[in-house]
């Protein structure tokens, strides 16, 4: 047997025996994981639902079409104002055909600042250094959560968002522990006349339960990974406007993109219809009841929680300057999980962050419950 299948099994023995607390990973289903290593990685299916530029593609369009039927009633959406594009292979690849659909190089774009809980994929740079392609193409401007409160300050990103008058305003990102009010964004992006991009990535499986507020009613375009707190496949999703979904198709494919991964299309098919279930909504209730358990403990022991607290399913906590990886490196030796991450107003560097960031779905995912996170929480307190 090829040594790659004895590494599959350690790696697979390891995801059993160890406690898994990263926030943007989880476990997929049996039916899933069927679906994602199936025959249809066999497929090249270059363009869409009947108009492929292959034969022998009339099944994968039924597959193609029944994902995009599942993910419109997964976020109770009507086909008539919302598409949905299926396709990308990544967040990163989703989001950069929205820039390249709704953009011009040298537009302007105002995003979550990274440190503060943003995304590379929405142009991260410094003041030194463009780092990201996305940061090269457009001139990136960046909003950041309030000094005292370590939250959102929406009058302040509206008087940002009237000097800088972006044409793209970004919400969303990896270590934002509270919700966003997408209706004040789409309000500041009415004012400046952008449109507006709400990234869900992390949160797509808690708006699909009901568990946390949606931007679909405010936002242009909808950006989403699918393996997350959503339980599925490694992918993304796209959801937008009617009068903006052929613009984005092309800038997908052909504009960056060739043949579609069609076993991950099934895949995201079957965790959609996961997703419907009133077990999914559940599990996605007890992961923010988990999460907020966690949350407390960690205060109760003393440490310190951005923001002092969590509405959703991530914990981000202060270790102390530059200690972050340190902290995660030390959970580790003792079998617990998690990365280290940047916090607000970070004084050290990415490499040696001063957080580490905490997450509940996949534990949920494994059966955990409140007293389990309480255990763990002060497990956790006690190493650090």
């Amino acid at each position: 047997m090829d040594k790659i299948f004895d590494l599959i099994k350690k790696e697979e023995k390891q995801q059993k025996e160890l406690v898994y607390l990263i926030p943007s990973e989880n476990f997929i289903s049996d039916n899933v994981k069927a679906a994602l290593g199936s025959c249809l990685s066999n497929k090249y299916a270059e363009g869409y639902v009947g108009k492929r530029y292959y034969q022998g593609n009339k099944i994968i369009d039924e597959i193609e079409n029944l994902c995009q039927e599942r993910a419109l009633k997964t976020f109770g959406l009507d086909e008539n104002i919302w598409g949905v594009n299926v396709q990308p292979h990544s967040g990163c690849e989703a989001n950069l055909a929205v820039y390249n659909a709704l953009l011009e190089p040298g537009d302007k774009i105002m995003s979550m600042y990274l440190p503060d809980g943003g995304h590379l994929s929405h142009g991260w740079q410094t003041e030194k250094r463009k780092i990201t392609l996305v940061s090269k193409i457009y001139e990136v401007e960046f909003y950041k959560v309030n000094f005292k409160t370590q939250v959102f300050d929406y009058d302040e990103i509206k008087r940002q968002a009237q000097k800088f008058k972006p044409k793209l305003i970004i919400s969303g990102g990896t270590a934002y522990p509270r919700e966003i009010d997408y209706e004040k964004m789409e309000q500041i992006a009415k004012e400046v006349g952008a449109y507006y991009l709400a990234d869900v990535s992390h949160e797509a499986g808690l708006i699909a339960a009901g568990v946390l507020n949606g931007p679909f009613k405010f936002a242009d375009v909808v950006t989403m990974t699918t393996h997350k707190t959503l339980r599925g496949p490694r992918g993304a999703m796209i959801f937008a406007k009617e009068d903006l979904v052929d613009s984005i198709n092309k800038s997908v494919f052909p504009g960056l993109q060739g043949g579609p991964h069609i076993h991950t299309i099934a895949a995201l098919a079957v965790a959609l219809g996961e997703s419907q279930t009133k077990e999914f909504k559940k599990y996605a209730r007890q992961v923010v009841k988990n999460a907020q358990v966690l949350a407390k403990v960690l205060i109760d022991e003393g440490l310190k929680i951005i923001s002092g607290g969590t509405d959703k399913h991530l914990v981000l906590i202060d270790v102390g300057l530059g200690n972050g990886k340190r902290v995660a490196e030390k959970l580790e030796d003792n079998g617990i999980i998690v990365n280290a991450n940047t916090i607000p107003f970070e004084q050290s560097s990415p490499f040696k962050p001063s957080g580490i960031r905490i997450g509940t779905p996949a534990m949920t995912t494994r059966g955990w419950k409140e007293d389990d996170f309480e255990k763990i929480g002060k497990k956790i307190s006690e190493l650090i």
